[in-house]
């Protein structure tokens, strides 16, 4: 008997975190344990988005719990 469990079919939600944190120079916070990405630009969510997509097959928000742009410190 083969068995396949599904967390080895998916990438698990740590690993894309981690990919996208090497690939990208965006921050990830942490709202109740869960995390959350913090973008610099509109056009950096959706490169960042695309990638999860066409890496991962999955939609930036199955990973991230939510995104939100950065706020200058001025």
């Amino acid at each position: 008997m083969n068995h396949v469990k599904q967390s080895s079919i998916v990438a698990d939600q740590d690993f894309v975190i981690e990919h996208v944190k090497e690939k990208f120079s965006c921050t990830v916070l942490s709202c109740e344990g869960r995390p959350c990405l913090e973008y610099k630009t509109e056009e950096e969510l959706m490169q960042i988005s695309e990638y999860v997509q066409a890496l991962f097959q999955r939609e930036v928000t199955d990973v991230f719990f939510a995104a939100v742009p950065s706020v200058d410190m001025d």
